[in-house]
């Protein structure tokens, strides 16, 4: 092969990947236009809601949403990767909407239920249909970079969308909720009309095709690839994120306990997102340079280390321990999304990534409830310090897969691009 004809085929490549990754990107600024996520809290706390029934909403929606994690994955995988996802995002819409219209904490249950739902059918199913457009295509060598950027847009809009919350709270917060709505039906509307369906029959690429182990069903292909570390990987992973999200919505309350108004929490929980937006850009030159297997202990001890400090009572230590240690877990979840997506097979991606946030689902809610009953008997910046015991833990159970170097994937369903190299 000449120079020019390798240039000519990675130039293809880059094109079919960007006309791959457009919309994507169109739909997660809009998904994640939510105005309300930075200070819902503080809605909550409005309506009359402890600190306990706030942590119980949180760990039912998680529940719910771990729950309903493998029913939609099946069906994501039968009936279309974009249609679990329209469903979901349409569902998520109505029960924002219920929030800002209602106040009864028993209606606020049942939203939170179908919350959780429309949660589930989006996890895994997004992921899995980038993913497999891209197997499509042949461009998934440049998975991680292409997820470090969604992940960042993401977040980044996350971040603008939390101080524009703030500040339309200030009109009512029907506004806040109205707008999230809206955005969320708008991501549909992008969905429907820029991104093909795929669904898990449709997605196999030629690796899978070539196997001759054929899984009846999802979960027999889960036990074939569920290496003891990818086991660890998989629960090491869902307590660093039953860490990381009680923690960054916990810490609207520790701020205000603290004495931080509602602006300057807005504003706070907004630059947290900015960094954990532009963190994951470093995740390329991460995954080259240090590899998944270090940056996992690293973001565990990141996590306590914020924690802990939050215990001080201090307000600005509060802060600047949030604004400066919350990136670095954003470039593992970017790393292991792309070693899950390589250990599971593409016919069942959807149903599989779902076991894997049931995990994940269940642990974060479990966190919620844990940090909330926590904050209640011993105070929010007491019950932080003491929740840090969570990522510790996490870490120990890490530490004989670093040691070993045990293999995550096997090598049967190591992509075929990775095979050749």
């Amino acid at each position: 092969m000449t120079t020019t004809e390798a240039l000519g085929g990675s130039a293809a490549v880059d094109d079919a990947a960007r006309s791959v990754t457009r919309p994507f990107y169109v739909y997660a600024v809009l998904a994640n236009s939510l105005f309300q996520r930075g200070v819902f809290v503080l809605f909550l706390q409005q309506r009359g809601f402890s600190a306990g029934q706030v942590a119980l909403l949180q760990t039912l929606i998680y529940l719910v949403s771990g729950l309903a994690e493998f029913p939609t994955g099946v069906i994501a995988d039968r009936i279309g990767r974009r249609a679990s996802i329209v469903i979901g995002q349409v569902l998520i819409a109505g029960c924002l909407l219920g929030q800002g219209t209602f106040s009864d904490y028993w209606v606020f249950l049942a939203l939170f239920i179908g919350q959780g739902v429309g949660m589930a059918c989006v996890s895994g199913s997004d992921t899995a249909l980038l993913y497999d457009l891209l197997v499509r295509r042949g461009a998934t060598a440049g998975y991680v970079k292409i997820k470090s950027r969604f992940t960042m847009l993401g977040t980044v809009t996350s971040g603008v969308a939390i101080v524009l919350g703030g500040q339309l709270e200030r009109i009512s917060w029907g506004v806040v909720y109205v707008g999230s709505a809206s955005c969320l039906v708008l991501a549909v509307v992008v969905l429907m009309s820029r991104v093909p369906e795929i669904r898990g029959a449709d997605a196999v690429d030629e690796q899978d095709r070539a196997e001759k182990h054929h899984d009846a069903t999802a979960w027999r292909a889960m036990l074939r690839v569920a290496t003891p570390a990818l086991v660890t990987l998989v629960v090491v992973s869902g307590l660093m994120h039953a860490t990381l999200t009680p923690y960054i919505i916990f810490t609207q309350k520790t701020l205000s306990d603290q004495g931080a108004g509602t602006a300057l929490v807005s504003v706070v929980i907004s630059a947290g997102f900015f960094v954990g937006g532009l963190v994951p850009l470093l995740s390329d030159r991460a995954n080259r340079r240090i590899g998944y297997r270090v940056i996992v202990p690293v973001s565990l001890l990141m996590l306590a280390a914020a924690l802990g400090l939050s215990g001080l009572g201090l307000v600005w230590v509060t802060i600047t321990a949030f604004l400066v240690l919350v990136g670095i877990p954003e470039i593992t979840a970017v790393l292991v999304d792309n070693v899950l997506n390589e250990a599971v097979p593409s016919r069942y991606r959807a149903s599989l990534l779902s076991m894997i946030a049931f995990v994940e689902s269940v642990l974060i809610g479990t966190g919620y409830l844990v940090l909330g009953t926590l904050m209640d008997g011993l105070g929010s910046s007491v019950g932080m310090a003491t929740y840090a015991a969570v990522p510790v833990l996490a870490c120990l159970l890490w530490l004989p897969v670093l040691v070993r170097g045990a293999r995550v994937t096997t090598e049967i369903e190591k992509p075929a691009e990775q095979k050749a190299s």
